[in-house]
């Protein structure tokens, strides 16, 4: 026969169970307030804020206190905690991304320039195509060991030395430690066919060849 003597008047049966994980979680809280209080300096938390009418705000989970306790309470709570560890994860993440691309800078090369490199320029017609043909012969006697010559072509608008013509377009050719030249060349489709576009670095005579052709020029048609 079931024995009912030890629950008391007006229990129910399991509520002693409850009510003591409700009470040591009540104790818990407290505990832990009263060890924030005396380890935690409020000043140096930088979620901590006292509003106009008086009351505490957390400004990392936008939580409203009525006292420093009650704010000091929830900052050993598991929603705090996990905001604390979010955010953090995200300014490693920041710091990771901002070192990355701090390495990924590179460096501008001090380089003391020592003037304009010599060069050759030489038109040619190819009488079987009638295309028109450029050859540049860039010389680089104390280039810098290891390096080759490089070049690229610019648009009339992407320079502000002379004034801007969609007729022209420039070639540059560069290579440390000389100057930076260009060429000033008809703005016309280059010729990318076997054959018709040429470079080439002779690392003994020091010497960059690029020799290119234009598309051949349609005749205009006559009505």
């Amino acid at each position: 026969m079931r024995d009912y003597s030890s629950q008391g008047v007006g229990s129910k049966t399991g509520s002693a169970g409850v009510a003591s994980a409700s009470q040591a979680n009540a104790d818990r809280r407290e505990r832990l307030r009263q060890l924030a209080l005396e380890t935690i300096d409020l000043k140096k938390d930088p979620y901590f804020m006292k509003n106009h009418i008086g009351k505490y705000e957390c400004k990392l989970c936008l939580t409203l206190h009525t006292n420093e306790g009650s704010y000091l309470a929830h900052t050993q709570g598991k929603r705090h905690q996990q905001n604390l560890a979010r955010r953090a994860a995200k300014i490693a993440k920041t710091q990771d991304l901002a070192s990355f691309q701090e390495k990924k800078k590179t460096v501008a090369r001090k380089t003391i320039k020592i003037g304009r490199p010599g060069y050759k320029v030489v038109k040619q017609l190819d009488p079987e195509t009638q295309q028109r043909c450029l050859l540049f012969q860039i010389s680089y006697p104390k280039i810098e060991e290891g390096l080759q010559p490089r070049h690229r072509f610019m648009s009339a608008f992407e320079q502000n030395v002379e004034p801007k013509n969609n007729n022209f377009q420039y070639i540059l050719f560069a290579a440390e430690p000389y100057e930076t030249i260009g060429f000033k060349i008809p703005n016309k489709k280059l010729d990318r066919g076997e054959g018709k576009f040429f470079t080439h670095w002779d690392s003994e005579k020091l010497t960059f060849t690029v020799q290119l052709f234009f598309e051949p020029e349609k005749e205009d048609e006559t009505l």
